[in-house]
């Protein structure tokens, strides 16, 4: 397996300023310079995470999927060479812009550009957020993920699956049909969804803190129109989180608390419905569902409603010294 982790995203775009803004004022974003004609931005210790290029057409996006070493970009491009997939070894000058060593390029079924990469350098100052955060999610398990729509998804499965190596984490078969799939512990670095056109759903970045995300929230609502979908949890990777709209035809994920996947011990499920267990109202509306609410919060529904454990990392929690006798008699009785 070489591929490790989702390490930067390219946007095209020419509306620098509006992104600069919101990477900065609403993400919690690093901006660096990079010149006329691009704005870059920090997430963590590496230079860059995000890259909006006014070179590349509104629409046009690359997904930069980062390998161990030159061995793995190697082997990875042996692999797709031999799979009948077009392969570019990118000159050093396209490596010198995206900020890593070695660099390859190729497409997926649906024509989305990808690259894969090695040694990503890293700032030698420390991460500065735009606004008060505490930080971002992300070493070894990458920036983030991102969820693809795309018209061929067996294709696109094959692709990433069997070609380059992905792991199905769950999946759903109706009323739609979709794949979660991980490369690290990530519940999902990438998310294929079955649609009548190609694109780009969203991108999902993860915080530290869950304060980074009430406060994120907060900001978000002083825009009328940023707000996308509603603060809620999702029921596979458990990440409370809302969408806002960014400046380009995509959402953004403003997540926190995901779960992890174990390979040793994990089975992917298929899933019923990728309702969440609470809020996300306009959610199934952007996937472009008719958005009517689901069974368990139908007026008058009897039901179980669901719930799991918050996952958390420590740093971000203190355990608390109470005791429920409601709960202590439940779980006394399981």
């Amino acid at each position: 397996m070489e591929i490790q982790a989702l390490g930067y995203l390219g946007i095209g775009g020419a509306n620098l300023d509006d992104w600069a803004d919101f990477a900065t004022g609403c993400l919690g974003m690093q901006a660096v310079d990079r010149g006329a004609g691009v704005r870059a931005f920090r997430m963590d210790d590496r230079k860059q995470r995000l890259v909006v290029d006014r070179s590349f057409a509104d629409g046009e996006r690359y997904f930069g999927w980062e390998v161990v070493d030159a061995a793995a970009l190697d082997a990875l491009a042996a692999r797709l060479d031999r799979a009948g997939v077009v392969v570019r070894r990118e000159p050093a000058s396209r490596a010198d812009q995206r900020l890593v060593r070695g660099l390859i390029s190729f497409a997926d079924p649906s024509g989305n550009r990808l690259e894969a990469f090695h040694g990503a350098h890293v700032a030698n100052e420390p991460f500065r957020p735009g606004r008060s955060i505490s930080g971002f999610r992300t070493g070894p398990l990458g920036m983030g993920h991102a969820v693809l729509m795309v018209t061929r998804i067996d294709d696109a499965l094959a692709f990433y699956r069997d070609l380059l190596g992905f792991r199905v984490s769950d999946f759903i078969l109706k009323p739609f049909v979709g794949y979660f799939l991980h490369v690290n512990p990530r519940h999902h670095s990438l998310a294929l969804f079955e649609a009548p056109h190609d694109g780009m759903h969203h991108l999902m970045v993860e915080l530290f803190s869950f304060d980074d995300i009430g406060q994120g929230y907060d900001i978000a609502l002083g825009d009328p129109e940023r707000v996308a979908v509603s603060l809620g949890r999702h029921p596979n990777d458990l990440v409370t989180s809302f969408y806002m709209r960014s400046p380009s035809n995509m959402l953004i994920e403003y997540g926190w608390g995901g779960r992890e996947v174990n390979d040793a011990t994990w089975q992917p499920q298929q899933l019923n419905t990728v309702e969440s267990f609470w809020g996300h109202d306009g959610l199934m509306r952007a996937m472009g569902g008719d958005g009517a609410p689901p069974p368990h919060v139908a007026v008058g529904a009897q039901r179980e409603m669901p719930r799991a454990p918050l996952q958390v990392i420590d740093g971000n929690y203190q355990r608390m010294s109470g005791v429920c006798p409601w709960w202590d008699a439940v779980r006394g009785r399981a």
